[in-house]
């Protein structure tokens, strides 16, 4: 009898189980909630992957599994094909980091999120890994128990590096450059007048912000010097402005270079680690120039900077002799409007010849160059652009890059022989990957996506043969993803002619159900340097878009002239004339939705962040009749209120071009508005200043034009934190719900 009880228990029990797993395989509706709780529904997602220098191991960082925002340190072992834990950040962090403002300004530049391990690097023999954290630097030895602490001071260092070899630590500290010796731990002060608006191995805000220089420093090949840059940021305009936060105000004192006003004085200097002597480089009698790139030949004798005009329409690539400190320049480009700044300047090892990447044919392309400047031959032609220069195998005498050469909204990797030039495209999949290589160029991992595939990650050969799967990341019963496939609404991406002729690229979304007309929501950004329409995967903001679309929304975007990854010709329409071709795009995206059977005419919505915010106030303003409300979020309000270097390269400097101004500011046109308008803004924001938005608030009150707002306390420009986003998509979304009736 017990036995039979026993028996009734366990299979009960048992049932319970199996209907308790099936319910949770069943379809479940998305929800805002869920879009940020963990685990995330996108899977286990690798970011920084990177193989090792000895090309033994993969590593990279990913978040726990209850708190996708932690990061740790992973590793894939070729040898042994097992993936795992290689170093937890809890046993180096028990409570969270109180951040510097110098690091939480520099972490908001790089765009870097979350917490724990957010960066690691490498030592030349792929022994051991370096990583910041707190403020200090931990030195991690593969195979041993612990990280050591290679500093443990009360002063927050940034910027922290292994030089080439290996040798020496390099960090910034109070606006000065230090050296830790790694076999003694002996410190030295490399400068020493660095305080106040002097600031030595620091990359200013320009260059963090808009040109993507995150540094002020770099080590020669051999070790024996160092090139740095010093900031004098005293002609710069201090600008006392709020950061407010949910119990205090902070009065921040910023020194915010504005269009049309002071720039910082950049001098460029070398460093000799021996005889510690400094030799200043003569960037030439005009000061009001930019510097947004330095980097080492491999001879590491010669020293390349390029200098650009305070216009942004002349770049010179220069060539500085450490030993008879001489110079040369090596090449120049010219714009009508403005060139683009990249990263592919690629010295090869034979100390003989350079890759380079110019715009001068109207699309990005790649060049062979001998280092005295004589261009050998254009390595790649087309209407295509090159993104970025992967990996150079010398031997072999190939040049890897990413390209979209097959698709515009798609990436993949290619080669180019530096012989024949012959072109061979090597990824397969439509969609996106991204691409990393060992240092020999022999193996690279793939990170891909899809609109509707998160991020997988294999690791292949170097002609494109894949050996094996890091993170297939398939949406089996066992994803995040599993229970909502059924709701999931793959988008259309496909293109349209505009009345004048322009093909523009979209992205669609369509309800399941077609029944009777939908309100439609718009999603833009629409400034140039982004492309919003490409097929890859979205993040939380693609996932808003399924929510969206679940509740019966049509979400579209296009991609306007002045986005990038078209070609020069299509970013330049815009140059002095913001605001203007980029709405005639997005009108040309209604009407062209107008012609669906399935869209309400009555209901189209408009939201953007930063830019995009821009946009959408500008489509309020002068495009009201198509559009009938509208979130912007950060928005730009005042293009003479943005610093110097973003905005001077569209539309030249306000002092000269005031009429220009005048007419891409929102302030003449929204006396205009029409339909409903939301705006949002982090109250701490340094990058688009808080300002941007009161102006805009006081302007609307004193034109009697009501609108809502939704202010974020201590919040930067990227709206960090779960609870913040989870607010800020509900209030998009009831925002939309309220003035469509849904």
């Amino acid at each position: 009898m017990i036995k039979k009880l026993v028996c009734l228990m366990l299979c009960s029990l048992s049932s319970s189980l199996v209907q308790a797993n099936e319910n949770s395989l069943k379809s479940q509706n998305l929800s805002i909630e869920r879009i940020f709780q963990s685990p995330a529904l996108q899977g286990s997602t690798k970011k920084q992957l990177e193989v090792s220098p000895d090309g033994q191991r993969i590593t990279f960082l990913q978040g726990k599994t209850d708190d996708y925002e932690q990061l740790d340190i992973w590793e894939y072992d070729i040898s042994s094909g097992k993936t795992q834990l290689l170093f937890d950040s809890n046993n180096l962090q028990s409570a969270a980091v109180a951040l510097s403002d110098e690091e939480k300004a520099r972490r908001e530049r790089l765009r870097l999120r979350g917490t724990g391990i957010v960066s690691y690097q490498w030592a030349k023999d792929g022994k051991s890994l370096l990583f910041p954290l707190g403020g200090d630097v931990f030195h991690y030895p593969l195979g041993t128990a612990n990280a050591k602490q290679l500093l443990d001071t009360k002063e927050f260092e940034t910027d922290i590096k292994l030089s080439p070899k290996g040798g020496f630590l390099s960090y910034v500290r109070e606006q000065n450059l230090f050296i830790q010796n790694m076999k003694s731990g002996q410190e030295t002060q490399l400068t020493l007048d660095g305080k106040g608006p002097i600031k030595n191995a620091m990359a200013e805000f320009v260059a963090q912000e808009e040109m993507k220089r995150m540094t002020g420093y770099w080590w020669s090949p051999d070790e024996k010097r160092i090139a740095f840059i010093r900031v004098d940021e005293s002609p710069v305009q201090q600008v006392t402005r709020s950061e407010i936060y949910a119990d205090s105000i902070k009065m921040i004192t910023q020194r915010y270079p504005s269009a049309g006003t002071n720039n910082v004085t950049v001098k460029l200097a070398v460093l000799e680690l021996e005889t510690k002597q400094i030799d200043w480089v003569d960037l030439g009698e005009e000061q009001d120039i930019y510097l947004p790139r330095v980097k080492w030949m491999a001879d590491s004798q010669n020293l390349t900077y390029q200098l650009q005009t305070r216009d942004q329409q002349t770049l010179n690539l220069n060539s500085y002799d450490v030993t008879n400190k001489t110079q040369k320049t090596l090449l120049t480009e010219t714009s009508k409007t403005w060139i683009n700044l990249h990263k592919d300047l690629r010295f090869l090892k034979d100390k003989q010849h350079f890759i380079w990447a110019s715009e001068r044919t109207g699309y990005k392309h790649l060049y062979l160059y001998k280092n005295n400047g004589e261009l050998v031959k254009p390595l790649t032609h087309g209407k295509w652009v090159v993104e970025k220069v992967t990996a150079i195998d010398e031997k072999k005498q190939l040049v890897y890059f990413s390209a979209n050469k097959d698709a515009p909204i798609e990436r993949h990797l290619y080669s180019v022989s530096l012989t024949d030039r012959k072109l061979n495209k090597i990824s397969q999949g439509n969609g996106s990957h991204s691409i990393s290589f060992s240092q020999d160029a022999s193996v690279y991992v793939d990170s891909f996506s899809t609109t509707n595939t998160p991020q997988q990650v294999s690791l292949h050969k170097a002609n494109g043969d894949k050996i094996i799967w890091l993170n297939e990341n398939s949406i089996s019963k066992s994803h995040p993803l599993y229970p909502f496939q059924k709701q999931w609404v793959k988008p259309e991406i496909s293109s349209f002619k505009t009345t004048d002729g322009t093909e523009l690229f979209y992205r669609l979304y369509k309800p399941k159900k077609l029944e009777g007309k939908h309100p439609v929501i718009v999603y833009t950004y629409g400034g140039p340097g982004v492309q919003v329409v490409k097929n890859s995967w979205q993040g939380n903001r693609g996932l808003l878009m399924q929510y969206w679309v679940s509740k019966g929304y049509v979400v579209f975007s296009v991609d306007n002239r002045g986005s990038k990854y078209r070609g020069h010709d299509f970013e330049a329409p815009l140059y002095k004339e913001m605001g203007e071709i980029e709405v005639q795009d997005q009108i040309e995206g209604v009407k062209f939705l107008r012609k669906l059977p399935y869209v309400d005419p009555a209901r189209v919505g408009i939201y953007g962040h930063s830019y995009g915010g821009y946009m959408s106030l500008m489509s309020m303003f002068k495009a009201g009749e198509y559009f009938q409300a509208g979130v912007a979020g950060a928005p730009v309000t005042d293009w003479a209120l943005y610093d110097t270097f973003y905005t001077e390269r569209y539309m030249g400097n306000p002092k000269t071009e005031k009429a220009a101004y005048e007419a891409s500011s929102v302030f003449p046109y929204a006396k205009d508005l029409k339909g409903k308008l939301l705006i949002y803004h982090g109250m701490a924001d340094d990058n688009v200043l808080f300002s941007h938005s009161t102006k805009l608030y006081k302007h609307l009150q004193d034109l009697a034009i009501p609108f809502e707002s939704m202010d974020y306390p201590g919040k930067k420009h990227g709206m960090r934190g779960k609870k913040t986003g989870t607010h800020l998509y509900k209030t998009i979304t009831n925002f939309f719900d309220t003035h469509f009736n849904m």
